[in-house]
């Protein structure tokens, strides 16, 4: 995945349905914990998913719903795969009405932070939700939370707070936002996570379409 946001040849970013054995029945579960990042390389560049891909995500999509006590983070997370899915395939069904955020009203800067960190897939250049809204309006909360998971060695939210630093308007210069990815990489980059969402940050940072 990583190497495939880097430019890297890779046929399939996750392998297809029923193929090398163990490894391919369990693509969709493995696709359902990336989430919509599963595409994420072929949606910033713009190209076409690989039809067996394309499969695998469908089926990880579908096997896959929230439970109707799930956590909103998890009821997020669903959708934003069916909003993949449509982006990826306008054959597919219209995506659900998307969840509230409630649940982020009100909250903290630290909580916000870890929150948006867990909801990274959904920061993507172009793409409007109602997630996206609220953290456009709490640039400098995310910069702090940003800060502090770094200071705590918090690689995965770091890295996390750090793909949506790279989309907010208003973001402390003083952050040092470019300096700050290259460190989070280099402590927590062998966590794939980690390396995923950095490279994505840096993807989305240049403005990058393949």
């Amino acid at each position: 995945m990583v190497s495939a946001l880097r430019g890297g040849d890779h046929a399939h970013v996750v392998p297809p349905v029923g193929t090398d054995g163990e490894a391919g029945d369990l693509a969709p579960a493995a696709v359902r914990v990336l989430g919509a990042d599963a595409l994420l390389p072929g949606l910033l560049s713009r190209t076409p998913p690989d039809p067996a891909e394309l499969a695998v995500f469908r089926k990880a999509f579908e096997a896959y719903p929230p439970r109707a006590d799930a956590a909103p983070t998890v009821r997020w997370s669903h959708w934003a795969m069916a909003r993949t899915l449509r982006r990826a395939d306008p054959s597919s069904a219209e995506a659900p009405d998307e969840p509230d955020t409630a649940w982020l009203d009100g909250a903290t800067w630290q909580v916000l932070t870890h929150q948006l960190a867990v909801l990274a897939p959904l920061a993507l250049p172009g793409e409007d939700c109602a997630v996206s809204r609220l953290a456009e309006g709490r640039p400098v909360d995310v910069a702090r939370g940003f800060v502090r998971a770094v200071r705590r060695r918090d690689w995965r939210q770091a890295a996390g707070a750090g793909r949506w630093l790279t989309l907010l308007p208003g973001v402390p210069e003083t952050v040092g936002l470019d300096a700050g990815l290259d460190f989070v990489e280099l402590m927590g980059g062998q966590d794939p996570l980690v390396a995923l969402q950095v490279q994505a940050a840096r993807r989305m940072r240049t403005g990058a379409r393949g």
